[in-house]
Order: C-alpha cells, then structure tokens, then sequence
C-alpha cells in the first residue's frame, strides 16, 4: 500500500503530483498505466458520466458502484473517492460511510470544506483524508473564481490551515486565484492539488472525461482537451452504423463458418 507519505515528499522536493479522475475499470487501467500518481474517483461522475444535473444527486451506492470498477481496473494504484453531499455531515455518519469506502478499496476519501470535527474523527480512525477548498461543487451556488477580494482570501487562508492542521495528507484548491493559491501552497506543509488554481501548486488534476474531450457540454476555463475522443466516438460509430446499412459490415472473413 502506497503511503500518504510520498505526497509530502513530492512537495519537499518539488516534484509535481498528478491526479486523474477515472470512473470504471477502463480509464482506472489507462490513468494508472500513465503514470498518474492518484487515480480520484470523483463524484463528478454524477454531471460527466450519470447526466445528473449536480454532484448534489450523487449516492454513496453510486460511489460504492463505479469505486469497485476502478480498484478492479488499478488495483495497485492510490485511489482517492469523494464522499458525497451529505454523506458527512457528523463525525459519526462521516465514519461509517467513509468505513464503507475504504471497505470497498480505496486509499483515502475526500470531503469538501472545512469541517474540522469530521476530518479529525476520520484521521483519528486511522483514515487518511484528502481536503477540498474553493469552489465546493456539493454546495457552491454559482461557479466562480473564489479568493479575488482581501477577505476571502483571509478566509480561505485560514480555513486551508485549519483542514491542514485537521489532518489532511493533501488538499485540492479549486476555481481559485492563482496568487491565493500560490500563497496558500507556500504557507501549508502538506501538498496543494490545484484544479483551476494556477500553476504553483503542487499539483494538478483533471476529470478523464474533461482532458480527453469525451464530456463537452460545457469548458471551463482550467480544461485542456488533449484529445477530442467525442468526435472520433461520432465518428466511429456513425462509420459502423453506415457499414450496416450498406452491407460492407460484417465481412466473411469477420464471420463465423
């Protein structure tokens, strides 16, 4: 088992960690076989593969469901799931849904905002704790850029310290100024994985969907396609379906005798 440890190393010494998110067996065996440092089982599963309207209407079953996939498909891999709205709202419903998580194979688990009573329950049960600051998908009402004025930058500065101090191996800065970011990552010890927080963090994550351009309702502004797998997806299967049509699929030699 990989230790939470190699991530504070990874930042003492510079060395920049990656994040992925994978949702089944498939992408979990392609984020892992890439090289990702931490596969996130992210609850953005529930917009970019359930076509919920919100993270808010993702389940701990549907979590549990898509969790299994990818411990079967990186089974070596550090795994990271989120744990979703209202799943930790007390310490005690915290642990035994986080139990449940872990049960079902991940490394860590991952809780938005900071809830300090739940985080240090969770490390004093020996669970180790991935912290979420910024924009709070589970709870955010509009999706903007946070900690642009002095006292929310105050804010967020505490409150990163305080999920640090909490416990947390790590936290994500989301939708964030880069110079928050930057001065947040310079202040905590553990490592900062920014998500839309500029370059200075110490890492980076992405949503599969989003960095191979299979999920392309929307772009926000941090996304990078590397690669426009929606349109070559059209395209394969339009190529199929026009195969069939015309009788040029299957071919004899595609057949059985």
């Amino acid at each position: 088992m990989i230790s939470t440890a190699v991530f504070r190393e990874k930042k003492e010494k510079a060395r920049k960690i990656v994040m992925i998110t994978a949702y089944d067996s498939a992408s979990a065996e392609a984020v892992h076989a890439a090289s990702a440092d931490i596969v996130l089982v992210g609850d953005s599963l529930g917009v970019t593969v359930l076509g919920y309207q919100t993270t808010r209407e993702v389940t701990l079953a549907d979590m549990e469901h898509h969790l299994k996939a990818v411990v079967r498909g990186a089974p070596q891999a550090f795994i990271v799931c989120d744990m979703p709205f209202q799943t930790y709202d007390t310490p005690e419903s915290a642990m035994r849904n986080a139990q449940t998580l872990i049960d079902t194979g991940c490394a860590a688990v991952k809780i938005e905002g900071c809830n300090v009573p739940v985080i240090k329950s969770l490390v004093n049960a020996g669970i180790p704790v991935m912290g979420h600051a910024g924009v709070l998908p589970q709870t955010a009402t509009e999706y903007k850029v946070r900690g642009k004025d002095s006292v929310e930058a105050a804010r967020l500065r505490e409150e990163t310290r305080q999920i640090q101090d909490a416990g947390c191996f790590a936290i994500v800065l989301e939708c964030m100024s880069a110079a928050l970011a930057k001065t947040i990552t310079q202040e905590l010890f553990i490592p900062t994985i920014g998500i839309g927080a500029g370059k200075e963090c110490d890492g980076q994550v992405l949503v599969f969907n989003d960095l191979l351009g299979i999920f392309t309702k929307f772009k926000p502004k941090f996304v990078r396609h590397y690669k426009g797998l929606k349109k070559e997806m059209i395209d394969g299967c339009a190529t199929f379906a026009c195969d069939v049509r015309s009788g040029a699929y299957p071919l004899n030699e595609e057949s059985y005798r």
